[in-house]
């Protein structure tokens, strides 16, 4: 059974459970019990936000339900502090793996904002058609109508890096980047897109806000030029001060994304790893062995946006 927003409304259901349970007294009891009559089925209810989440997670299919051992969105989500309720703003949410997880666990009362690459920026990777490249320009809207088959909760919304609008400044609880700085980053010398999308993510949060960044990481002895983005990968030092740049206070990082057996060289890129298996798709040998290291090492990094000063 799929799991929509109306099982979620937990807290009306513990009220009205709590008034029924205070209703009456001596006075009001009547002479002679009624019979008891069978008691109606039970419908379980996550009775707290952790419950709500597993239960969520649980209800998801079973090829994303294999990538929890590596993208552990459950203590992801937790550790970036997401609640029902929120206003949360995606970065390139694609096909909606964290989407899917976001629109029901937000609820009706949360919204769920996706946000894309600039138009300018798709030009860039060289290999994308003219009708490919057109048709992203829709893409707010298509985006946003194609969450309606996801399940009900969040409203839901999108805009392109470099177009938010004032209606969205400092309307956002969280901002998450999951595995979405690296083309960001390879391409900044050409039109300074990871400095204008960390930009458009500090305005659009509120004061006290919170940056969440799942990065491929790369080693910390890795080339400059190798680290660059190109290849996935980026240093996590490089990422914390690019970040700090722009105004955002480091508040914690955590191992929970970590893989100690992804040690890639300088020779390879982030993809030869699964789900894409790049590398390996004539060679059984070789795609057992990436299958075996499992995704990518990943740095996992919480921001936040400093408060308003009292002079403010």
């Amino acid at each position: 059974m799929r799991i929509t927003s109306v099982d979620y409304k937990i807290p009306a259901v513990i009220a009205a459970a709590a008034l029924l349970a205070g209703c009456g007294g001596p006075a009001d009891a009547p002479e002679a019990a009624a019979p008891e009559e069978a008691p109606a089925a039970q419908v379980e209810t996550p009775s707290t936000a952790a419950d709500l989440l597993n239960t969520i997670l649980a209800d998801q299919p079973e090829d994303a339900q294999a990538r929890y051992p590596f993208r552990n969105p459950g203590e992801t989500l937790k550790f970036f502090g997401i609640e029902p309720g929120m206003t949360v703003v995606e970065a390139l949410p694609g096909g909606g793996w964290y989407s899917k997880i976001l629109i029901p666990y937000l609820g009706s009362e949360g919204q769920l904002v996706g946000v894309d690459y600039a138009m300018d920026m798709w030009p860039l990777f060289g290999g994308m058609s003219e009708e490919a490249i057109e048709a992203r320009k829709t893409w707010t809207t298509t985006w946003v109508e194609g969450t309606g088959e996801w399940g009900e909760g969040a409203s839901v919304s999108a805009f392109v890096f470099g177009s938010a609008d004032e209606t969205v400044s400092e309307t956002a609880d969280a901002v998450l980047m999951i595995r979405a700085l690296h083309n960001l980053n390879r391409f900044e010398p050409q039109g300074g897109f990871r400095t204008q999308a960390l930009t458009d993510a500090f305005d659009v949060l509120k004061p006290g806000g919170v940056l969440g960044i799942v990065q491929h990481r790369a080693p910390a002895d890795a080339s400059d030029d190798w680290a660059d983005g190109s290849n996935g990968y980026l240093k996590q030092a490089s990422v914390i001060e690019a970040v700090e740049a722009i105004g955002f206070e480091l508040v914690e990082s955590s191992e929970i994304n970590a893989n100690e057996a992804d040690q890639p060289t300088e020779d390879d890129f982030v993809w030869r790893l699964p789900p894409t298996l790049g590398t390996s798709r004539d060679d059984e040998a070789l795609r057992a062995e990436m299958t075996a290291i499992g995704e990518s090492d990943r740095m996992t990094l919480k921001f936040r946006k400093p408060e308003a000063s009292s002079g403010d």
